[in-house]
C-alpha cells in the first residue's frame, strides 16, 4: 500500500493552485497599474498579457515571452500590410489574422496568437499605426511579459518535495521485495495480487512530475539527476513487475526457491539510495553459481520450477544491473 502522505499530496493540491492564483491575480493588477501610471492606452491589455505570460517553470516562461517578441515583429509586419492594402476594416484584420495564424501554427508560436492579436486591434479601433500607437503597444507587451518573468522567477526547485515523494516510491519497492520474499516460498499464491503496482506508478508519477518541474525552474545549473533517477527507478519497477509474473507461475518448490526468496529478501533490506549494489550482485552470481553445480531434476515439476527461478535470478540481475548503471553515470556519492 502506498504511504498516506503521498495520497494527501496527490489528492489535495489546493495549496499550489491558491498560490498560483494568487501570483496571477497580483501581478496582472500591478502590471495594469504601472501601464496606467505611465499613462499608457489599453493599459487593462497589459495584465492579460501577464496572465497569458505566466508558465509553470522558468524555462518554459522565458522560452514562451521569446517566441511572442519575435511573433509580435511579425505581427506588426503582416498587420501594417494588410491595413495599408485594404483599409482599417474587418477585411483586413481577417486577413492579417489568417497570414499571423498561418506563420504561427508552422513556426510553434501558437501562444502568441492570441495575445498579439489584441493588441493589433488596437490599431483597428484607432484607425490608424503611428508610431506613438506603436510605441503604445510595444510598452503593454514589455510591461505584460516583464510581469510575468518576475513572477515566475521567484519558482524555486522543490529539493525537499523531490526527496521526500521520491522516498515514498523507494519504500513501496522496498516493499514488494519484501512481499516476494514471502510469497516465493509458498505454494498456493492465488491471495498474491499486484494491487502495490498501480499504487508505485502513481508514486514515480507523482515524483517525476516534480524532478520534471524542478529541472524546468533551474536555469544555470541543468542537473539531470532527478529525472535520470526516476527514470532508472521507472525501469527497475517493469522488471518488478515482471518477476512478480514468474513469481505467481510457480507451484512446484524446489529447495533452490528458499534461497531465492532469501536474497530477495536482502535485496529488500538493502532497497537504498546508496547502495551501489556490487555487495549484491555478488551473492547473485554466487547464488547463480551454485545452483549450476546442484543435481540435475529428478522430475518435470521441478525442472519447470528451476528453469523460472534462474529466469527470475536473470531479471534480478538486470534490476541491479540498472542501478549499477545508474551509479556509474553519476558517480557513487550521489547515488
Amino acid at each position: 500500500m502506498g504511504k498516506p502522505g503521498l495520497h494527501n499530496k496527490l489528492k489535495n493540491p489546493r495549496g499550489p493552485q491558491l498560490i498560483k492564483s494568487l501570483k496571477i491575480a497580483a501581478a496582472a493588477v500591478a502590471a495594469i497599474g504601472l501601464a496606467g501610471e505611465l499613462g499608457l492606452a489599453y493599459s487593462a491589455t497589459a495584465g492579460i498579457i501577464t496572465v497569458l505570460s505566466i508558465q509553470n517553470t522558468k524555462r518554459e516562461t522565458l522560452k514562451s515571452a521569446g517566441n511572442r517578441w519575435l511573433a509580435f515583429l511579425c505581427a506588426l509586419a503582416l498587420s501594417k500590410l494588410s491595413f495599408t492594402l485594404l483599409g482599417y476594416g474587418l477585411w483586413a484584420f481577417g486577413t492579417y489574422l489568417f497570414l499571423f495564424a498561418l506563420l504561427c501554427i508552422c513556426a510553434g508560436w501558437t501562444e502568441a496568437i492570441a495575445m498579439d492579436s489584441v493588441l493589433v486591434t488596437h490599431f483597428l479601433a484607432e484607425q490608424e499605426m503611428g508610431l506613438s500607437l506603436v510605441a503604445n503597444e510595444v510598452l503593454l507587451l514589455l510591461i505584460g511579459t516583464g510581469m510575468g518573468i518576475l513572477v515566475n522567477l521567484h519558482l524555486r526547485r522543490r529539493q525537499g518535495e523531490f526527496e521526500r515523494l521520491a522516498e515514498a516510491a523507494d519504500g513501496q519497492m522496498k516493499g514488494i521485495l519484501h512481499r516476494m520474499s514471502l510469497w516465493l516460498p509458498e505454494e498456493d499464491k492465488d491471495a498474491y495480487r499486484p494491487d502495490c503496482f498501480p499504487e508505485l506508478k502513481k508514486a514515480l508519477h507523482a515524483a517525476k512530475a516534480c524532478a520534471v518541474s524542478d529541472y524546468g525552474n533551474t536555469l544555470l545549473a541543468k542537473s539531470v539527476y532527478e529525472l535520470d533517477y526516476i527514470a532508472m527507478r521507472e525501469q527497475q519497477s517493469m522488471v518488478l513487475r515482471e518477476i512478480y509474473d514468474n513469481i505467481r507461475r510457480i507451484r512446484y518448490l524446489p529447495v533452490q526457491a528458499e534461497q531465492v526468496a532469501r536474497l530477495l529478501g536482502e535485496i529488500g533490506e538493502d532497497f537504498r539510495r546508496d547502495n551501489t549494489v556490487e555487495g549484491l550482485l555478488e551473492k547473485l552470481e554466487a547464488l547463480l553459481t551454485g545452483m549450476k553445480s546442484q543435481p540435475l531434476p529428478d522430475s518435470r515439476e521441478e525442472f519447470e520450477a528451476r528453469a523460472i527461478l534462474f529466469y527470475i535470478l536473470m531479471q534480478v540481475r538486470q534490476f541491479l544491473e540498472i542501478k549499477r548503471e545508474f551509479v556509474l553515470g553519476h558517480g557513487q556519492g550521489q547515488d
